[in-house]
């Protein structure tokens, strides 16, 4: 017997049995295009069943899913394929890149992680319009790799004067940094080499509602 499991939430369970265990384990999103829910439906599903005790996740960054529970009520651990993948949201980045110390996170984001491989990542939340042509929008999330250095034209965030946190557009040049906006009404800002600290490449972007624990999904 499941207890305390919501009709939406049983069924969301036995598909992941359906799937996991016929050895095709689902992304969030085709889960949820499978079940016709949303994306954030899908993700706080995965989460209640863990608390509930159906499912187990294990790692700190990385989730590999393991149900617990069948349908006729004996455990059993099959280990799902997929990663989902937990990226803590910073808060505020400083020089040094303190980037992975519980009390700097502003929250997590659920992530594919067979998208999202690389290790130590991080998001952190926009603020601004300055990229809204490159597709980046207030509010949203941007995915990073830890970086201390960044090709032309890669979108990075950039510590400047050690104190303010920017995600830009990266070009370098003879003799001056040039961080540039995506949005036709700010200029490029050009530093000197001291003042600019690359802190990561900007790798992917998320964009949904908060959930009561401040995740974003």
């Amino acid at each position: 017997m499941r207890n305390f499991l919501t009709p939406k939430q049983e069924r969301f369970l036995e598909y992941l049995e359906t799937e996991i265990t016929g050895g095709s384990t689902p992304s969030l999103r085709q889960a949820a295009t499978d079940l016709g829910i949303s994306h954030a439906a899908a993700a706080q599903y995965v989460k209640a069943l863990e608390t509930k005790g159906h499912i187990r996740r294990d790692g700190r960054y990385g989730r590999n899913i393991m149900l617990l529970k069948s349908r006729t009520g004996p455990a059993r651990h099959h280990t799902a394929g997929q990663r989902w993948r937990e990226v803590p949201i910073v808060g505020r980045i400083a020089a040094g890149m303190p980037l992975y110390a519980q009390q700097e996170w502003d929250g997590v984001v659920v992530v594919d992680g067979n998208l999202y491989r690389g290790k130590h990542l991080f998001a952190l939340r926009v603020k601004g319009d300055s990229m809204k042509d490159a597709g980046i929008l207030e509010g949203d999330l941007v995915l990073c790799e830890p970086r201390q250095y960044a090709e032309n034209g890669e979108i990075v965030v950039a510590l400047i004067g050690q104190e303010e946190a920017t995600v830009k557009r990266f070009f370098l040049h003879p003799d001056h940094i040039e961080l540039r906006p995506e949005n036709a009404a700010f200029d490029p800002m050009q530093y000197s080499f001291g003042e600019v600290l690359i802190q990561g490449k900007v790798i992917g972007l998320q964009r949904g509602p908060v959930d009561v624990d401040g995740n974003i999904f």
